[in-house]
């Protein structure tokens, strides 16, 4: 039983009675507790009434509600629980959508439950800080992040970033002027040896896609943001102020 995880809640909305039941069934057995729900609908109901989880695994095809409707209107009440999306959909384009809107990981159900498990487990610790973790903040130049709220300003305006890719400049920004491989940005959001995409170097394609939203959102904020090198065939960089 994974430490603490006997206090800790998981939403599992899918309409596949079947896998619901089963993915259930192996929460509680690996000492969560989980409340189900057949559609977004009935999900988002509970939470309306006052309800809280500190996690959901979400299907992506459900009928009348699919699972990217439930995110968006989960996030637009103001719930910030991670969300991991468990989907047979498993090309990169989904990928991108899902973690766009603001997953927190994107996992193919075909994946045996040990992969799921570890892939909560991931979600739940990057929501609750360590103790080890720094309480204030700490930056570069324009950039500041808030370990403790997993929070990233940057010029003084908030850049809203997921989990994930709060991860990625985290790493980043510890590795000021030095260069970070794909395999180890892909490994911080994902866990060591995950695998994605097609053939062995395919989460370079995620990793470029997901340091390109990066980007994006700083430059929403400032349209001159270059903090963000490439190095072409290796990785990234955050460069000296």
């Amino acid at each position: 039983m994974p430490n603490g995880a006997e206090t800790l809640l998981v939403a599992v909305v899918d309409d596949d009675t079947l896998f619901r039941d089963t993915v259930s069934a192996n929460l509680s057995e690996a000492g969560y507790r989980v409340v189900a729900f057949d559609g977004g609908a009935a999900a988002l109901d509970w939470f309306a009434q006052g309800n809280r989880a500190a996690a959901m695994l979400l299907d992506w095809q459900m009928p009348e509600l699919d699972g990217p409707a439930t995110l968006e209107q989960l996030r637009a009440a103001g719930h910030a629980i991670p969300v991991i999306f468990l989907t047979g959909l498993n090309q990169p384009i989904f990928e991108e959508k899902g973690l766009k809107l603001g997953a927190v990981d994107f996992v193919d159900k075909a994946k045996s439950f040990a992969i799921i498990l570890q892939r909560l487990r991931i979600a739940l610790s990057a929501k609750t800080p360590s103790a080890g973790d720094a309480a204030m903040p700490v930056g570069s130049g324009g950039l500041l992040l808030d370990v403790a709220s997993a929070r990233v300003t940057w010029n003084g305006v908030q850049v809203d970033l997921t989990h994930g890719e709060f991860k990625v400049v985290q790493l980043l920004a510890q590795r000021i002027g030095r260069d970070v491989g794909y395999r180890e940005i892909y490994d911080v959001v994902r866990g060591v040896g995950f695998e994605a995409g097609q053939g062995p170097d395919g989460y370079r394609a995620n990793v470029r896609a997901m340091v390109k939203r990066i980007r994006q959102k700083f430059r929403d904020i400032d349209a001159e943001f270059d903090a963000i090198e490439t190095y072409p065939g290796f990785g990234y960089r955050w460069r000296h102020a």
